[in-house]
């Protein structure tokens, strides 16, 4: 079956349901119930809470399926990672095959993923009222002390203003954590995000991330009261509170907040009163329904010297990773940064460091402050070459690599076939075959996404690029020319770049 890609409509709801027959919608809603039957089997519950939960089935009109989901993000993720799982459903429900149409609201008037929930009332009363608990040898704090909310002290929300959603660049690596944040950003407390817990190694984005949510809130006006510590902030806070006697009042500070952001959590490993102190803060925060947000370098399960309640509480919401940049995004940072800073680097001299500071975006932006200082310093224009330097001074060994612009030339002239015809919509055989070839080693030897890839190829989509993937694959065992023909490219494109 031909994979859809996805149509951003942004029909309402209200919109579809009014143009729509009682018996198309009944039909909708009875299908979409034995879909998620199927579906429930075959995934994780988290997974089906996050991505299936949210859809809302408007219509069935003849073979198509229409669907609601909340964001572009949320249909790019449904494509990418369940497109068969729902078609493969849908066949076994109907007996016939079936497209799905998205609609799909606006991303600024919808970023949360899931249905809110907020807290009830009496829930917000009886936890006002609970007895806080706090044993540090001697120390407790009683439900008089806990109810001093009443007089609520000053907050310093200490974010660095520069930490933005505005200026975070979103890549494949990021997108999940990001939508997720995006998703607390616009409803505090008010999803099952809670807490977010935002995890990934050194230099990846983390900070940047957790800062924007809590710039966001702030701009917008949506809590009043938004606090940052990295953890050793925490733990340094809480000592001086047992040194001045002073328990209560450090209590009062941590709890009184809207939303709590803490960074690097894995140090809380070890300090065994730090993670009390911080339990009941956290257990306090989340039964007034108020937004947590997490960062660490590893995923709760993973974290060791933590107690086994406090890694609980953490699972209790959404865990998000980022992954290092992959070369779009790696691009899409040089040239941002470089950009803010007043410069419009070469292509190739962003290429070049794209492609070879590839571990973090820390040590990304690192090299592009000693070009600029190297540029500046020695009163050398920005090229190549002083790129290969810079780049060498910092992580030693440097390599070019294969673009997908040099795959189609050295592939179309190899075959013959000017280049502009494999960008175009042609079907003629020679074609067809020299695209196919391009494309399946633009995904052998680039570490582009199948989305771009398909962009460099006329503005084709990710689920033909599989096609010519595995076209190509498949046609190599059984065509002993078409075998030799990729390995000569493959050969003739390594010697270039080596």
């Amino acid at each position: 079956m031909e994979h859809k890609q996805a149509s951003f409509e942004t029909e309402s709801h209200q919109t579809i349901q009014s143009e729509s027959t009682d018996a198309q919608v009944r039909l909708a809603k009875n299908t979409w119930g034995d879909c998620l039957v199927i579906i429930r089997a075959r995934v994780n519950s988290q997974s089906f809470k996050t991505w299936f939960d949210p859809i809302i089935p408007l219509k069935m009109v003849g073979n198509k399926f229409f669907i609601q989901i909340p964001s572009q993000f949320f249909s790019e993720w449904l494509e990418e990672h369940y497109y068969s799982l729902l078609t493969e459903a849908l066949t076994q429900v109907r007996g016939t095959e079936c497209t799905i149409e998205y609609i799909i609201t606006p991303e600024d008037k919808d970023l949360s993923l899931v249905n809110p929930v907020s807290a009830s009332s009496s829930t917000i009363e009886s936890s006002a009222s609970l007895t806080a608990e706090l044993a540090f040898g001697s120390t407790t704090v009683s439900k008089r002390d806990h109810r001093s909310f009443a007089v609520q002290p000053t907050i310093q929300p200490s974010l660095n203003p520069r930490y933005t959603f505005a200026n975070y660049i979103k890549g494949e690596s990021n997108q999940f954590a990001r939508a997720a944040a995006l998703a607390v950003s616009n409803n505090p407390g008010g999803t099952s995000f809670n807490p977010l817990v935002i995890y990934g190694g050194v230099g990846l984005g983390k900070t940047h991330l957790v800062h924007a949510i809590g710039n966001h809130l702030v701009q917008t006006g949506k809590t009043k009261r938004v606090l940052y510590v990295s953890s050793e902030k925490f733990t340094v806070d809480f000592v001086e509170s047992i040194q001045k006697d002073s328990i209560t009042e450090f209590s009062n500070y941590y709890r009184s907040v809207d939303l709590l952001v803490v960074d690097d959590i894995q140090f809380f490993a070890g300090k065994e009163k730090t993670q009390d102190i911080f339990f009941h803060t956290f257990n306090a925060l989340h039964q007034l329904g108020k937004q947590i947000v997490l960062s660490s370098d590893k995923p709760p399960k993973d974290l060791r010297g933590l107690n086994e309640r406090l890694i609980s509480r953490f699972q209790w919401g959404l865990t998000a990773d980022i992954q290092p940049p992959d070369l779009e995004t790696r691009i899409a940072i040089l040239r941002k940064k470089s950009g803010d800073d007043g410069f419009e680097l070469p292509h190739d001299v962003v290429e070049f460091i794209a492609a070879n500071v590839t571990s973090n975006i820390r040590e990304l932006e690192g090299c592009l402050i000693s070009l600029l200082a190297r540029a500046s310093l020695e009163n050398r224009e920005i090229d190549l070459d002083l790129a290969k330097d810079v780049v060498r001074s910092i992580i030693g060994e440097v390599r070019m690599h294969i673009t997908i612009e040099e795959i189609q030339r050295v592939v179309c002239e190899h075959l013959g076939i000017p280049e502009d015809l494999i960008r175009a919509k042609t079907r003629k055989q020679e074609v067809v075959n020299a695209r196919q070839v391009a494309m399946y080693l633009s995904k052998e030897l680039t570490n582009s996404s199948l989305k771009t890839i398909g962009l460099h190829f006329g503005g084709r989509d990710h689920s033909t690029v599989i096609h010519a993937y595995q076209t190509v694959e498949d046609s190599t065992k059984n065509d002993p020319k078409q075998k030799s023909l990729v390995q000569q490219l493959r050969s003739k494109l390594e010697r270039n770049m080596g």
